[in-house]
Protein backbone atom coordinates (compact mmCIF):
# COMPACT_ATOMS: atom_id res chain seq x y z
CA UNK A 1 0.00 0.00 0.00
CA UNK A 2 2.80 2.42 1.06
CA UNK A 3 4.90 1.73 -1.98
CA UNK A 4 1.59 1.89 -4.20
CA UNK A 5 1.28 5.61 -2.67
CA UNK A 6 4.62 6.59 -3.51
CA UNK A 7 4.46 5.33 -6.85
CA UNK A 8 1.13 7.24 -7.66
CA UNK A 9 2.69 10.36 -5.96
CA UNK A 10 4.45 11.91 -9.24
CA UNK A 11 1.24 11.67 -10.96
CA UNK A 12 -1.19 13.74 -8.79
CA UNK A 13 1.60 16.84 -9.10
CA UNK A 14 -1.15 18.98 -10.40
CA UNK A 15 -3.45 18.25 -8.15
CA UNK A 16 -0.84 18.40 -5.43
CA UNK A 17 0.22 22.47 -6.57
CA UNK A 18 -3.58 23.05 -6.34
CA UNK A 19 -4.15 22.26 -3.19
CA UNK A 20 -0.57 23.61 -1.74
CA UNK A 21 -1.77 26.95 -3.71
CA UNK A 22 -5.12 26.84 -1.50
CA UNK A 23 -2.85 26.30 1.53
CA UNK A 24 -0.56 28.92 1.12
CA UNK A 25 -2.89 31.57 0.05
CA UNK A 26 -4.65 30.55 3.04
CA UNK A 27 -1.95 31.18 5.73
CA UNK A 28 -1.40 34.35 3.81
CA UNK A 29 -4.47 35.51 4.24
CA UNK A 30 -4.79 34.92 8.29
CA UNK A 31 -0.95 36.16 8.73
CA UNK A 32 -1.69 39.47 6.84
CA UNK A 33 -5.40 40.07 8.74
CA UNK A 34 -8.48 38.61 7.59
CA UNK A 35 -9.22 42.61 6.92
CA UNK A 36 -6.69 43.39 4.47
CA UNK A 37 -6.55 46.38 2.18
CA UNK A 38 -7.59 46.01 -1.49
CA UNK A 39 -3.86 45.75 -2.57
CA UNK A 40 -3.45 42.40 -0.29
CA UNK A 41 -6.50 40.89 -1.75
CA UNK A 42 -4.75 41.47 -5.21
CA UNK A 43 -1.61 40.35 -4.50
CA UNK A 44 -3.87 36.91 -2.59
CA UNK A 45 -5.58 36.66 -6.14
CA UNK A 46 -2.56 37.04 -8.18
CA UNK A 47 -0.77 34.37 -6.28
CA UNK A 48 -3.63 32.10 -6.76
CA UNK A 49 -3.77 32.73 -10.62
CA UNK A 50 -0.05 32.05 -10.74
CA UNK A 51 -1.07 28.56 -8.55
CA UNK A 52 -3.89 28.17 -11.56
CA UNK A 53 -1.53 28.37 -14.15
CA UNK A 54 1.55 26.00 -12.67
CA UNK A 55 -1.21 23.77 -12.15
CA UNK A 56 -1.96 24.02 -15.85
CA UNK A 57 1.50 23.57 -17.27
CA UNK A 58 2.13 20.53 -14.68
CA UNK A 59 -0.85 18.87 -16.54
CA UNK A 60 0.77 17.27 -19.51
CA UNK A 61 3.35 15.83 -17.53
CA UNK A 62 0.73 13.84 -15.90
CA UNK A 63 0.62 12.41 -19.17
CA UNK A 64 -3.03 10.89 -20.15
CA UNK A 65 -1.85 7.00 -20.27
CA UNK A 66 -4.87 5.58 -18.73
CA UNK A 67 -4.02 4.22 -15.25
CA UNK A 68 -5.11 4.16 -11.97
CA UNK A 69 -3.46 5.74 -9.09
CA UNK A 70 -3.70 4.96 -5.12
CA UNK A 71 -5.17 1.50 -6.02
CA UNK A 72 -8.53 1.67 -7.71
CA UNK A 73 -9.12 5.68 -6.20
CA UNK A 74 -8.09 7.98 -9.01
CA UNK A 75 -8.37 7.60 -12.66
CA UNK A 76 -5.95 9.40 -14.88
CA UNK A 77 -7.07 9.21 -18.56
CA UNK A 78 -7.47 11.79 -21.88
CA UNK A 79 -11.26 11.91 -20.62
CA UNK A 80 -10.10 13.41 -16.55
CA UNK A 81 -7.52 15.63 -18.14
CA UNK A 82 -9.85 17.39 -20.62
CA UNK A 83 -11.88 18.24 -17.89
CA UNK A 84 -9.16 19.21 -15.92
CA UNK A 85 -7.75 22.07 -18.55
CA UNK A 86 -11.31 23.26 -18.92
CA UNK A 87 -11.71 23.63 -15.13
CA UNK A 88 -8.33 25.28 -15.26
CA UNK A 89 -8.86 27.50 -17.75
CA UNK A 90 -12.25 28.45 -16.29
CA UNK A 91 -10.51 29.42 -13.11
CA UNK A 92 -8.19 31.62 -14.59
CA UNK A 93 -11.13 33.36 -16.27
CA UNK A 94 -12.94 34.08 -13.25
CA UNK A 95 -10.24 35.17 -11.25
CA UNK A 96 -9.66 37.97 -14.43
CA UNK A 97 -12.91 38.49 -13.82
CA UNK A 98 -12.47 38.88 -10.42
CA UNK A 99 -10.26 41.21 -10.35
CA UNK A 100 -12.00 43.85 -12.34
CA UNK A 101 -15.33 43.00 -10.57
CA UNK A 102 -16.71 46.42 -8.34
CA UNK A 103 -18.92 43.93 -6.32
CA UNK A 104 -16.18 42.29 -4.90
CA UNK A 105 -13.65 45.08 -4.41
CA UNK A 106 -16.26 46.53 -2.34
CA UNK A 107 -15.67 43.21 -0.20
CA UNK A 108 -13.50 43.33 3.02
CA UNK A 109 -12.24 39.80 2.74
CA UNK A 110 -11.71 39.51 -0.85
CA UNK A 111 -8.56 37.89 -0.50
CA UNK A 112 -10.12 34.63 0.79
CA UNK A 113 -12.64 34.67 -2.10
CA UNK A 114 -9.35 33.69 -4.28
CA UNK A 115 -8.75 31.03 -2.08
CA UNK A 116 -11.60 29.52 -2.13
CA UNK A 117 -11.94 29.44 -5.62
CA UNK A 118 -8.67 27.53 -5.31
CA UNK A 119 -10.39 25.09 -2.82
CA UNK A 120 -13.80 24.61 -4.86
CA UNK A 121 -10.96 23.86 -7.89
CA UNK A 122 -8.96 21.38 -6.12
CA UNK A 123 -12.04 19.26 -5.34
CA UNK A 124 -13.48 20.05 -9.25
CA UNK A 125 -10.18 18.46 -10.50
CA UNK A 126 -10.69 15.53 -7.56
CA UNK A 127 -14.10 14.87 -9.75
CA UNK A 128 -13.19 14.46 -12.99
CA UNK A 129 -10.84 11.76 -11.73
CA UNK A 130 -12.66 10.02 -9.13
CA UNK A 131 -13.33 6.40 -9.33
CA UNK A 132 -13.98 5.25 -5.59
CA UNK A 133 -17.38 5.72 -4.23
CA UNK A 134 -15.41 7.43 -1.00
CA UNK A 135 -13.56 9.08 -3.42
CA UNK A 136 -16.61 10.75 -5.38
CA UNK A 137 -18.30 11.62 -1.99
CA UNK A 138 -15.61 13.46 -0.70
CA UNK A 139 -14.92 15.34 -4.02
CA UNK A 140 -17.96 16.39 -4.32
CA UNK A 141 -18.47 17.67 -0.58
CA UNK A 142 -14.98 19.61 -1.13
CA UNK A 143 -16.71 21.42 -3.80
CA UNK A 144 -20.23 21.59 -2.14
CA UNK A 145 -18.47 23.17 0.92
CA UNK A 146 -16.13 25.84 -0.67
CA UNK A 147 -19.38 26.65 -3.27
CA UNK A 148 -21.87 27.40 0.13
CA UNK A 149 -19.16 30.25 1.06
CA UNK A 150 -18.81 31.77 -2.40
CA UNK A 151 -22.06 31.86 -3.17
CA UNK A 152 -23.12 34.03 0.38
CA UNK A 153 -19.82 35.39 -0.30
CA UNK A 154 -21.21 39.36 -0.49
CA UNK A 155 -22.39 38.99 3.01
CA UNK A 156 -23.74 43.15 3.18
CA UNK A 157 -26.17 41.71 0.63
CA UNK A 158 -29.99 39.76 2.06
CA UNK A 159 -29.85 37.95 -1.42
CA UNK A 160 -26.66 36.69 -1.11
CA UNK A 161 -27.11 35.08 2.25
CA UNK A 162 -30.35 33.85 1.16
CA UNK A 163 -28.66 32.20 -1.67
CA UNK A 164 -26.12 30.39 0.43
CA UNK A 165 -28.37 28.71 2.86
CA UNK A 166 -31.27 27.87 0.07
CA UNK A 167 -27.38 26.29 -1.45
CA UNK A 168 -26.60 24.32 2.20
CA UNK A 169 -29.97 23.07 2.63
CA UNK A 170 -30.56 21.75 -1.02
CA UNK A 171 -27.07 20.18 -0.92
CA UNK A 172 -27.09 18.78 2.20
CA UNK A 173 -30.31 17.05 0.94
CA UNK A 174 -28.81 15.74 -2.22
CA UNK A 175 -25.88 14.53 -0.63
CA UNK A 176 -27.74 12.17 2.02
CA UNK A 177 -29.72 10.81 -0.26
CA UNK A 178 -26.72 10.29 -2.95
CA UNK A 179 -24.71 9.02 0.03
CA UNK A 180 -27.19 6.61 0.81
CA UNK A 181 -27.56 5.40 -2.48
CA UNK A 182 -23.87 4.32 -2.13
CA UNK A 183 -24.02 2.64 0.60
CA UNK A 184 -26.75 -0.05 -1.34
CA UNK A 185 -24.10 -0.05 -4.47
CA UNK A 186 -21.73 -1.24 -1.57
CA UNK A 187 -24.26 -3.56 0.15
CA UNK A 188 -24.86 -5.13 -3.39
CA UNK A 189 -21.61 -5.57 -4.84
CA UNK A 190 -19.01 -5.67 -1.72
CA UNK A 191 -16.49 -3.19 -3.16
CA UNK A 192 -16.55 0.61 -3.26
CA UNK A 193 -14.29 0.71 -6.73
CA UNK A 194 -16.56 1.64 -9.76
CA UNK A 195 -13.96 -0.69 -11.79
CA UNK A 196 -14.76 -3.63 -9.04
CA UNK A 197 -18.65 -3.10 -9.46
CA UNK A 198 -18.21 -3.17 -12.98
CA UNK A 199 -16.41 -6.59 -13.44
CA UNK A 200 -18.94 -8.02 -10.98
CA UNK A 201 -21.97 -6.93 -13.19
CA UNK A 202 -19.93 -7.90 -16.72
CA UNK A 203 -19.98 -11.25 -15.00
CA UNK A 204 -23.53 -11.45 -15.35
CA UNK A 205 -24.18 -12.74 -11.16
CA UNK A 206 -27.23 -10.31 -10.80
CA UNK A 207 -28.77 -11.07 -14.82
CA UNK A 208 -31.42 -12.77 -13.84
CA UNK A 209 -31.96 -11.32 -10.11
CA UNK A 210 -35.10 -9.24 -10.52
CA UNK A 211 -34.86 -8.24 -6.70
CA UNK A 212 -31.68 -7.71 -7.08
CA UNK A 213 -32.04 -5.24 -10.56
CA UNK A 214 -34.76 -3.45 -8.89
CA UNK A 215 -32.49 -2.56 -5.58
CA UNK A 216 -29.30 -1.40 -8.40
CA UNK A 217 -31.86 0.38 -9.97
CA UNK A 218 -33.18 2.20 -6.83
CA UNK A 219 -29.54 2.56 -5.54
CA UNK A 220 -28.07 4.69 -8.86
CA UNK A 221 -31.62 6.87 -8.62
CA UNK A 222 -30.32 8.35 -5.11
CA UNK A 223 -26.73 8.39 -6.81
CA UNK A 224 -27.75 10.40 -9.74
CA UNK A 225 -29.76 12.98 -7.30
CA UNK A 226 -26.31 13.89 -5.89
CA UNK A 227 -25.00 14.27 -9.69
CA UNK A 228 -27.87 15.79 -11.03
CA UNK A 229 -27.90 18.33 -8.18
CA UNK A 230 -24.25 19.53 -9.35
CA UNK A 231 -25.33 19.42 -13.26
CA UNK A 232 -28.53 21.24 -11.94
CA UNK A 233 -30.82 18.56 -13.63
CA UNK A 234 -34.65 18.33 -13.17
CA UNK A 235 -36.09 17.60 -10.74
CA UNK A 236 -32.59 18.84 -7.97
CA UNK A 237 -32.32 22.21 -9.84
CA UNK A 238 -34.46 23.83 -7.18
CA UNK A 239 -31.66 25.63 -5.78
CA UNK A 240 -29.79 27.05 -9.15
CA UNK A 241 -31.77 30.04 -9.75
CA UNK A 242 -31.83 31.43 -6.31
CA UNK A 243 -27.96 30.75 -6.03
CA UNK A 244 -27.59 32.08 -9.98
CA UNK A 245 -29.02 35.34 -8.47
CA UNK A 246 -27.64 36.15 -5.47
CA UNK A 247 -24.12 34.91 -5.71
CA UNK A 248 -21.25 37.27 -7.21
CA UNK A 249 -21.44 37.37 -10.78
CA UNK A 250 -18.22 35.59 -11.33
CA UNK A 251 -19.27 32.77 -8.93
CA UNK A 252 -22.60 32.25 -11.08
CA UNK A 253 -20.13 32.09 -13.63
CA UNK A 254 -17.99 29.36 -11.88
CA UNK A 255 -20.97 27.27 -11.20
CA UNK A 256 -22.36 27.34 -14.26
CA UNK A 257 -19.31 26.22 -16.06
CA UNK A 258 -16.48 24.45 -14.24
CA UNK A 259 -19.16 23.26 -11.19
CA UNK A 260 -21.13 21.97 -14.02
CA UNK A 261 -18.76 20.03 -16.06
CA UNK A 262 -16.94 18.51 -13.22
CA UNK A 263 -20.55 17.37 -12.31
CA UNK A 264 -20.85 15.86 -16.04
CA UNK A 265 -17.67 14.36 -15.96
CA UNK A 266 -18.03 12.53 -12.53
CA UNK A 267 -21.78 11.68 -13.58
CA UNK A 268 -19.92 9.94 -17.35
CA UNK A 269 -17.86 8.07 -15.88
CA UNK A 270 -19.68 6.58 -13.06
CA UNK A 271 -22.19 5.33 -15.46
CA UNK A 272 -20.63 4.19 -18.52
CA UNK A 273 -17.46 2.64 -15.94
CA UNK A 274 -19.93 0.81 -14.08
CA UNK A 275 -23.16 -0.11 -15.70
CA UNK A 276 -21.64 -0.65 -19.60
CA UNK A 277 -19.81 -2.74 -21.43
CA UNK A 278 -17.75 -1.33 -24.11
CA UNK A 279 -15.71 -4.54 -24.97
CA UNK A 280 -18.97 -5.74 -26.82
CA UNK A 281 -19.12 -3.68 -29.82
CA UNK A 282 -15.93 -0.72 -30.43
CA UNK A 283 -17.90 2.86 -30.22
CA UNK A 284 -20.72 1.43 -28.28
CA UNK A 285 -21.61 0.51 -24.78
CA UNK A 286 -24.06 -2.16 -23.68
CA UNK A 287 -25.85 -1.80 -20.56
CA UNK A 288 -25.55 -3.55 -17.23
CA UNK A 289 -27.12 -5.52 -15.62
CA UNK A 290 -29.78 -4.96 -18.45
CA UNK A 291 -31.63 -1.98 -17.22
CA UNK A 292 -32.56 0.78 -19.55
CA UNK A 293 -30.54 3.55 -18.61
CA UNK A 294 -30.19 5.18 -21.16
CA UNK A 295 -34.53 5.66 -20.95
CA UNK A 296 -33.75 7.02 -17.76
CA UNK A 297 -31.14 9.66 -19.36
CA UNK A 298 -33.52 10.52 -21.59
CA UNK A 299 -36.52 11.47 -19.60
CA UNK A 300 -33.84 13.72 -17.43
CA UNK A 301 -32.82 15.28 -20.59
CA UNK A 302 -36.50 16.08 -21.66
CA UNK A 303 -37.75 17.43 -18.39
CA UNK A 304 -34.25 19.51 -17.50
CA UNK A 305 -34.32 21.50 -21.08
CA UNK A 306 -37.95 21.83 -21.11
CA UNK A 307 -38.33 23.30 -17.80
CA UNK A 308 -35.07 25.14 -17.92
CA UNK A 309 -36.81 26.95 -20.97
CA UNK A 310 -39.98 27.11 -20.50
CA UNK A 311 -39.53 29.23 -17.16
CA UNK A 312 -36.44 31.48 -18.17
CA UNK A 313 -39.47 32.75 -20.72
CA UNK A 314 -40.85 34.67 -17.28
CA UNK A 315 -37.58 35.56 -15.73
CA UNK A 316 -36.85 39.87 -15.71
CA UNK A 317 -33.43 39.02 -13.68
CA UNK A 318 -30.69 38.66 -16.73
CA UNK A 319 -28.80 36.37 -14.25
CA UNK A 320 -32.08 34.23 -13.12
CA UNK A 321 -32.88 34.16 -16.61
CA UNK A 322 -29.44 33.07 -17.61
CA UNK A 323 -29.49 30.47 -14.77
CA UNK A 324 -32.54 28.81 -16.29
CA UNK A 325 -30.81 28.85 -19.24
CA UNK A 326 -27.88 27.08 -17.75
CA UNK A 327 -30.32 24.35 -16.65
CA UNK A 328 -31.80 24.14 -20.05
CA UNK A 329 -28.22 23.67 -21.42
CA UNK A 330 -27.52 20.62 -18.78
CA UNK A 331 -30.79 18.99 -20.72
CA UNK A 332 -28.87 19.42 -24.22
CA UNK A 333 -25.51 18.02 -22.80
CA UNK A 334 -27.44 14.88 -20.92
CA UNK A 335 -28.75 14.12 -25.07
CA UNK A 336 -25.23 12.91 -25.69
CA UNK A 337 -24.83 10.85 -22.43
CA UNK A 338 -28.78 9.36 -23.72
CA UNK A 339 -26.79 7.68 -27.13
CA UNK A 340 -24.08 5.37 -25.58
CA UNK A 341 -21.58 5.57 -27.88
CA UNK A 342 -18.21 7.46 -28.60
CA UNK A 343 -19.80 9.67 -30.89
CA UNK A 344 -22.14 11.04 -27.80
CA UNK A 345 -19.77 11.69 -25.31
CA UNK A 346 -17.28 13.52 -28.08
CA UNK A 347 -20.28 15.39 -28.65
CA UNK A 348 -20.74 16.41 -25.22
CA UNK A 349 -16.76 17.46 -24.97
CA UNK A 350 -17.65 19.70 -27.67
CA UNK A 351 -20.06 21.56 -26.24
CA UNK A 352 -18.72 22.30 -23.50
CA UNK A 353 -15.14 23.82 -24.98
CA UNK A 354 -17.83 25.94 -26.91
CA UNK A 355 -20.50 26.74 -23.99
CA UNK A 356 -17.56 27.66 -21.84
CA UNK A 357 -17.04 30.85 -24.25
CA UNK A 358 -20.58 31.73 -24.94
CA UNK A 359 -21.70 31.11 -21.47
CA UNK A 360 -18.64 33.07 -19.77
CA UNK A 361 -19.02 35.78 -22.63
CA UNK A 362 -22.21 36.71 -21.73
CA UNK A 363 -21.75 36.51 -17.80
CA UNK A 364 -19.01 39.40 -18.67
CA UNK A 365 -21.18 41.51 -20.38
CA UNK A 366 -23.92 41.03 -17.06
CA UNK A 367 -20.76 41.75 -14.57
CA UNK A 368 -19.79 44.95 -16.68
CA UNK A 369 -23.11 46.16 -16.94
CA UNK A 370 -23.90 45.23 -13.35
CA UNK A 371 -21.29 47.27 -12.54
CA UNK A 372 -21.70 50.22 -14.39
CA UNK A 373 -25.64 50.36 -13.89
CA UNK A 374 -26.18 48.79 -10.74
CA UNK A 375 -28.91 46.41 -12.18
CA UNK A 376 -28.98 43.14 -13.53
CA UNK A 377 -32.75 43.64 -14.75
CA UNK A 378 -33.49 42.97 -18.25
CA UNK A 379 -35.47 46.57 -18.40
CA UNK A 380 -31.99 48.31 -17.50
CA UNK A 381 -30.49 46.72 -20.85
CA UNK A 382 -32.63 49.72 -22.66
CA UNK A 383 -30.53 51.51 -24.95
CA UNK A 384 -27.51 49.48 -24.29
CA UNK A 385 -26.83 49.19 -28.35
CA UNK A 386 -25.95 52.95 -28.07
CA UNK A 387 -24.77 53.73 -24.75
CA UNK A 388 -22.51 50.76 -24.96
CA UNK A 389 -22.06 49.05 -28.64
CA UNK A 390 -19.56 46.73 -27.78
CA UNK A 391 -21.16 45.18 -25.13
CA UNK A 392 -24.68 44.98 -26.68
CA UNK A 393 -22.50 43.14 -29.90
CA UNK A 394 -21.18 40.54 -27.31
CA UNK A 395 -24.27 39.84 -25.40
CA UNK A 396 -25.85 39.48 -28.83
CA UNK A 397 -23.04 37.36 -30.17
CA UNK A 398 -23.14 35.39 -26.95
CA UNK A 399 -27.13 35.15 -26.55
CA UNK A 400 -27.40 33.68 -30.29
CA UNK A 401 -24.41 31.34 -30.21
CA UNK A 402 -26.22 29.90 -26.76
CA UNK A 403 -29.61 29.27 -28.99
CA UNK A 404 -27.95 27.87 -31.51
CA UNK A 405 -27.69 29.41 -34.70
CA UNK A 406 -25.19 29.61 -37.27
CA UNK A 407 -22.41 30.73 -38.10
CA UNK A 408 -21.65 30.79 -34.17
CA UNK A 409 -20.00 28.22 -32.53
CA UNK A 410 -23.00 27.13 -30.21
CA UNK A 411 -24.30 25.87 -33.80
CA UNK A 412 -21.65 23.63 -34.10
CA UNK A 413 -22.18 22.28 -30.35
CA UNK A 414 -25.86 21.32 -30.99
CA UNK A 415 -25.52 20.31 -34.85
CA UNK A 416 -22.90 17.62 -32.88
CA UNK A 417 -25.64 16.82 -30.40
CA UNK A 418 -28.22 16.34 -32.52
CA UNK A 419 -26.06 13.95 -34.97
CA UNK A 420 -25.61 11.85 -32.65
CA UNK A 421 -28.98 11.41 -31.30
CA UNK A 422 -30.08 10.91 -34.70
CA UNK A 423 -27.45 8.55 -35.48
CA UNK A 424 -28.97 6.60 -32.61
CA UNK A 425 -32.23 6.66 -34.16
CA UNK A 426 -33.63 9.04 -31.03
CA UNK A 427 -35.41 11.46 -33.41
CA UNK A 428 -38.02 11.98 -30.97
CA UNK A 429 -35.63 13.74 -28.50
CA UNK A 430 -34.22 15.40 -31.22
CA UNK A 431 -37.13 17.12 -32.37
CA UNK A 432 -37.59 18.37 -28.90
CA UNK A 433 -33.98 19.49 -28.44
CA UNK A 434 -34.55 21.82 -31.92
CA UNK A 435 -38.65 22.79 -30.42
CA UNK A 436 -36.70 23.62 -27.17
CA UNK A 437 -33.59 25.86 -28.91
CA UNK A 438 -36.57 27.90 -30.92
CA UNK A 439 -37.82 28.46 -27.02
CA UNK A 440 -34.59 29.65 -26.22
CA UNK A 441 -34.62 31.81 -29.20
CA UNK A 442 -38.14 33.78 -27.88
CA UNK A 443 -36.90 35.16 -24.58
CA UNK A 444 -33.03 35.95 -25.87
CA UNK A 445 -34.78 38.12 -27.92
CA UNK A 446 -36.34 40.31 -25.58
CA UNK A 447 -32.90 41.58 -24.88
CA UNK A 448 -32.33 42.40 -28.22
CA UNK A 449 -35.25 44.00 -27.71
CA UNK A 450 -34.27 46.13 -25.00
CA UNK A 451 -30.51 46.94 -26.08
CA UNK A 452 -31.28 47.94 -29.81
CA UNK A 453 -34.98 49.07 -29.59
CA UNK A 454 -35.98 50.65 -26.92
CA UNK A 455 -34.77 54.17 -24.89
CA UNK A 456 -33.59 53.99 -21.33
CA UNK A 457 -36.05 53.72 -18.84
CA UNK A 458 -34.54 57.23 -17.40
CA UNK A 459 -33.93 58.72 -20.26
CA UNK A 460 -30.29 58.32 -19.62
CA UNK A 461 -28.37 57.75 -23.25
CA UNK A 462 -24.95 58.66 -21.88
CA UNK A 463 -21.98 56.57 -23.03
CA UNK A 464 -20.76 53.73 -20.47
CA UNK A 465 -16.99 54.44 -20.75
CA UNK A 466 -15.39 50.94 -20.82
CA UNK A 467 -11.29 50.71 -19.81
CA UNK A 468 -8.71 48.94 -22.31
CA UNK A 469 -9.17 45.88 -20.30
CA UNK A 470 -12.93 45.31 -20.89
CA UNK A 471 -12.83 45.95 -24.66
CA UNK A 472 -10.14 43.18 -24.61
CA UNK A 473 -11.85 40.69 -22.65
CA UNK A 474 -15.04 41.01 -24.89
CA UNK A 475 -13.27 40.87 -27.91
CA UNK A 476 -11.35 37.76 -26.48
CA UNK A 477 -15.00 36.11 -26.11
CA UNK A 478 -16.47 36.96 -29.07
CA UNK A 479 -13.55 36.08 -31.79
CA UNK A 480 -13.52 32.23 -30.55
CA UNK A 481 -17.65 32.42 -31.27
CA UNK A 482 -17.04 33.73 -34.44
CA UNK A 483 -14.23 31.49 -35.26
CA UNK A 484 -15.27 28.17 -34.06
CA UNK A 485 -18.00 28.52 -35.44
CA UNK A 486 -16.38 28.95 -38.65
CA UNK A 487 -13.25 26.64 -38.37
CA UNK A 488 -14.21 24.15 -35.56
CA UNK A 489 -11.95 21.22 -36.73
CA UNK A 490 -9.07 21.13 -34.13
CA UNK A 491 -12.11 20.89 -30.95
CA UNK A 492 -13.51 18.31 -32.85
CA UNK A 493 -10.11 16.34 -32.94
CA UNK A 494 -9.49 17.58 -29.49
CA UNK A 495 -13.08 16.40 -28.05
CA UNK A 496 -13.00 13.07 -30.12
CA UNK A 497 -9.30 12.16 -28.74
CA UNK A 498 -10.50 12.70 -24.98
CA UNK A 499 -13.17 10.01 -25.39
CA UNK A 500 -11.10 7.52 -24.17
CA UNK A 501 -12.36 6.60 -20.65
CA UNK A 502 -10.67 3.83 -18.74
CA UNK A 503 -11.66 0.52 -18.86
CA UNK A 504 -9.34 -2.39 -17.11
Amino acid sequence: MIENIFNSIPSFWPEIAMALTFVIAMIVEFTTGRKGSASTGMATGLFVLAGFVITMVLLPFQGSDPRLLFGSMYTIDPFAQFFKYLILATGIVIIVFSMQSEELRRQETVGEFYCFIAATTFGLLLMTGASNLLMIYLAIELVSISSYILAGFSKKLHRSGEAAMKYVIFGGAASAIMLFGMSLLFGLSGSLSIYEIQAGLASGAFAHDGDAIWAWLIAVIMVLAGFGYKISAVPFHFWTPDVYEGAPITVTAFLAVASKAAGFAIMIRFFYVMFFDSLVDVGKWVSLPHVEWNMLLALLSVLTMTLGNLVAVWQDNLKRMLAYSSIAHAGYILMGAVVMTDLGIAAMLLYFLIYFFMNLGAFYVVMVVADRTGSEHIDDYRGLGKRAPLLAVGLSIFLVSLTGLPPFAGFIGKWMLFSAVIEAEYIWLAIIGVINSAISLYYYARVFRNMYLREPVNGDSSPITLSPLVIVTTILFIVPNILFGLYFGPLVAFAQHSVKIFMP
